[in-house]
Order: C-alpha cells, then structure tokens, then sequence
C-alpha cells in the first residue's frame, strides 16, 4: 500500500507504516458501519484516539514540514471514496483560513497542539445587512485529543500557537485524492470576536 504527500499541487507516493494500516483498517470498519455523519465522524475519532502519539505511526517523510504553509501529506484514500486519512503538519504560526468541509470530519492531534476558533454564520437580514461570523468557541487540541463534525455548523479555523511543529490526523468522509482539498467553502465576512 502507498500513500502520498501533498505541497500545494504536488502528489509523491510514501511508503506506509504496519500501524498506519491498522488505522485505516479500523477507520474503514467504522465508516463501513453506514451511520449518519455526526455519529460516524464520531465512531472514528474513537478509532483514531489510541493512535494518535504513537511514534511508529508515520514515516519521518510523511511528517516533514513546509516553511511557508501547513503542509497536507494524503496517507489513504479508500478505494470507492468513503473516507481519506491525512497528515497535516504545522510550524508555529502556520494556520488555515476561516472555512467548512465537503463531508464529516475527525481530526487528531498527533504531536504539539491546535487551536481551533469555531464560528457560527450568521445572515444577512435585509439590503443594507451583510452576513457575518460569530465565535462560539475557542478551543485547544492537545496531542492525543480528538473532535468530530460534520456539516453544517463545522466553520472554523486552525492554527499552530505552540512553540514547536505540530502533526494532527485529519480522517474526512471523501475523496481527497480527487477533491484535492477537504474545504467546501472559505469564509472571508466579518466576524465578531
């Protein structure tokens, strides 16, 4: 089995590990399950927690970084595009935009910590209105930690805070390798907060 790594616009195969196989053995029996997304996205975050920190899981390739953004390395895509496992890896202050996914999502912080600003959209209510962004929650992911969601209500944004690198598991519910990016839509309004 193969995996491959993603830089903006670059696909390279990486070999996989004995225990990142076992991971996406469990992923698949979950997912396979054929529930809703919010429990499903849920189900694989258990599936991913007694992983996560495990120094054998990824090869030093799949964990090496970009000095001028997260760096996304593609670890699975399911074969008929029920689920993809991603890495991504962090240096301080690298982060994402404010955005929402195309399927459920389960991320895991695999070493170093997240923060994470959760939003809720709020519409415009008439001519002279524009919508906005409200925070609803300031969270930080701390290695071993997982969290689940799916859409709607899974606006947010990620970032490295930390001192050091930080690699987090993501497991989404479609085909990256195909999509390309697990973001739906990228948010560029006001938001309070």
């Amino acid at each position: 089995m193969t995996s491959v790594s993603t830089a903006p616009g670059a696909f390279t195969a990486a070999r996989t590990t004995e225990r990142l196989d076992a991971l996406i053995a469990d992923v698949r029996e979950a997912v396979g399950r054929g529930l809703p997304p919010d429990p499903t996205a849920y189900l694989v975050g258990e599936c991913l927690a007694p992983y996560l920190g495990a120094p054998d899981l990824l090869t030093a390739e799949q964990r090496e970084s970009d000095p001028t953004r997260y760096r996304q390395h593609l670890l699975h895509a399911e074969h008929d595009g029920s689920f993809s496992v991603v890495a991504l890896v962090w240096l301080p202050g690298q982060g994402t935009s404010v955005h929402d996914h195309v399927s459920w999502c389960t991320t895991g912080v695999h070493e170093g910590q997240e923060r994470e600003r959760r939003y809720r959209l709020v519409p415009a209510t008439g001519a002279d209105d524009t919508a906005r962004l409200v925070a609803t929650a300031d969270v930080v992911n701390a290695q071993g930690e997982f969290c689940g969601f799916a859409p709607p209500g899974d606006i947010h944004r990620v970032w490295n805070a930390g001192p050091r690198a930080a690699v987090s598991l993501h497991v989404y519910g479609a085909d990256i390798s195909r999509l390309r990016t697990s973001v739906r839509r990228v948010y560029d309004l006001p938001a309070d907060r």
